[in-house]
């Protein structure tokens, strides 16, 4: 063990590091993980004998949710798998982990972001980095030609993440695709439909939603002049175009990526054009890109998208944008990404919890992507048969910042649990009466609580239904039983009416569902 006056001068210096960055107002990751080794500092001098000094902190770029950020989730995702099962999806589950070779090689330069497991009993293995590529081996595992499926589950990325702008290491993935030999673009827009869907019923704001195609994206690099082996390496870079200038996206692509300033500027002129089906026969016509076979494929599936997406009343979000390039290896045509167009307003006051919000606003970015991967299973399959697929993912953790922050800033509290009613007595002495009517309420499916205390005060039963949000109580005394009846009260009114107790069940249900 260090000498224990090193350890109490490290302590002391270790000391100015967490004051100087809560001064500076650093991100509250970095300040716990300087705390963190504060404390460990301090668990060397000993203190009590033989405690252990415990570092109180979520692991890097994972955090806690109170009940009130669950009842927000809830509300999500009972929101999207409604949509799910209105579009006909049944849903299935897969392990945590998968072998490391089945994660390998599918998302290119994001495949140092896996994070691998030591190896147990004889298999290496890797946390899954979506839920894709487990979907793909699940078909070819068990040889399924044709299912449309959602799946909700957590995913892993070893990133650097930014929390603030609700990025995280361990978060959820919402999915929904659909597999099998179909006539072109039918399932294509039947999942923009139901981006569309979700967005406008979860309120967010207004959004688009670009579409784009990767062989369109492979054609325009060919006949701009990329060498084929650097297609995957320039496509990751126009992919950050949402987030940079076109100057700094050309620096790179020039500069590390080693493209020269012409080919640069041809692509730079067709990734600044946008449009609908119109832009789609224009470039059909486009002299250059008309020359590629692959392009012109892509071109006449897009037109046929937008066909169907007027069908499906979703035009007025949707934009072809030839900037789009969704980086993950696996897609081979039609790509797509959900941004809202504005960002949500900040918190008046930031509680410590507090993800997604920065002193200008919740900036998000994408809430959801997707595409066309008709080659993945195939890599699984023995045989190498392959089965189309499409699918989209929602980024349900940012929307959970949106809509965390609009919480904060609303007035309206978040109800965290259903109760219907709560179970209570006027007098003393009518605790089995209160635990009777309690056990009636739940076998008849009512949500029901009653305090735990034998003689609870009216005023503080009522306060408890206030403060969290419970509608009704149902009141028992002396005379109550006498005559048969409950006194149901409206907490928000204050009105109050006898009910005959064998008629309370369908009151309580007419009042609150």
């Amino acid at each position: 063990m260090a000498d224990k006056a090193q350890v109490q001068e490290a302590i002391k210096t270790q000391g100015e590091v967490v004051r100087k960055l809560k001064s500076e107002k650093a991100s509250k990751e970095q300040i716990d993980e300087e705390v963190a080794k504060l404390l460990q500092l301090k668990a060397q001098l000993g203190g009590d004998e033989g405690k252990h000094a415990f570092v109180l902190k979520t692991a890097k770029g994972t955090r806690d949710y109170n009940p009130k950020q669950m009842a927000i989730r809830e509300k999500v995702f009972n929101i999207i798998i409604s949509c799910f099962k209105r579009h006909g999806a049944e849903t299935i589950d897969t392990p945590v982990f998968e072998l490391k070779e089945t994660l390998t090689g599918k998302y290119g330069e994001d495949s140092k972001l896996i994070y691998d497991l030591k190896d147990q009993g004889g298999e290496l293995l890797s946390l899954r980095y979506d839920l894709t590529v487990p979907f793909a081996r699940y078909l070819a595992m068990h040889k399924i030609t044709n299912i449309k499926r959602y799946h909700i589950a957590k995913v892993y990325r070893r990133d650097n993440p930014a929390m603030t702008r609700g990025r995280y290491r361990e978060f959820y993935q919402c999915d929904f695709d659909i597999a099998g030999q179909y006539d072109a673009m039918i399932p294509d827009a039947e999942c923009l439909k139901i981006v569309y869907e979700i967005l406008s019923e979860l309120d967010l704001g207004e959004f688009r939603i670009k579409v784009n195609d990767r062989r369109i994206l492979d054609g325009m690099f060919a006949v701009c002049g990329v060498p084929d082996e650097k297609f995957r390496t320039i496509c990751s870079t126009v992919d950050k175009l949402d987030k940079m200038a076109w100057e700094d996206v050309k620096k790179e692509m020039v500069n590390e990526k080693g493209l020269s300033e012409e080919i640069a500027d041809r692509i730079g002129e067709y990734v600044s054009m946008q449009g609908g089906k119109d832009l789609a026969e224009r470039l059909l016509q486009d002299p250059k890109l008309s020359q590629s076979k692959q392009a012109c494929a892509g071109l006449t599936d897009m037109k046929q998208l937008f066909s169907y997406l007027e069908l499906f009343q979703v035009t007025d979000k949707v934009v072809f944008d030839l900037s789009l390039a969704r980086g993950l290896d696996y897609y081979t045509g039609v790509i797509y990404e959900a941004v809202l167009s504005q960002t949500v307003p900040a918190p008046v006051s930031t509680p410590t919890e507090q993800n997604g919000a920065d002193e200008a606003g919740v900036s998000v970015g994408s809430v959801a992507g997707g595409g066309r991967y008709d080659g993945l299973v195939g890599m699984f399959d023995p045989k190498g048969r392959k089965v189309p697929c499409v699918g989209v993912s929602m980024g349900i953790e940012r929307i959970f910042s949106i809509l965390e922050t609009k919480a904060e800033l609303s007035s309206e509290k978040v109800r965290t649990t259903e109760t219907q009613v709560l179970v209570a007595s006027a007098q003393k002495n009518l605790l089995e009466e209160r635990l009777k009517l309690t056990t009636e309420l739940w076998n008849a499916g009512i949500k029901a609580e009653v305090l735990y205390k034998k003689n609870p005060k009216l005023l503080s039963q009522l306060q408890h239904c206030e403060e969290t949000g419970i509608p009704l109580v149902a009141i028992l005394g002396e005379q109550e039983l006498k005559d048969g009846v409950v006194k149901l009260r409206n907490v928000a009114s204050r009105e109050e009416v006898d009910v005959p107790r064998a008629d309370l069940v369908d009151e309580v249900k007419k009042r609150t569902l």
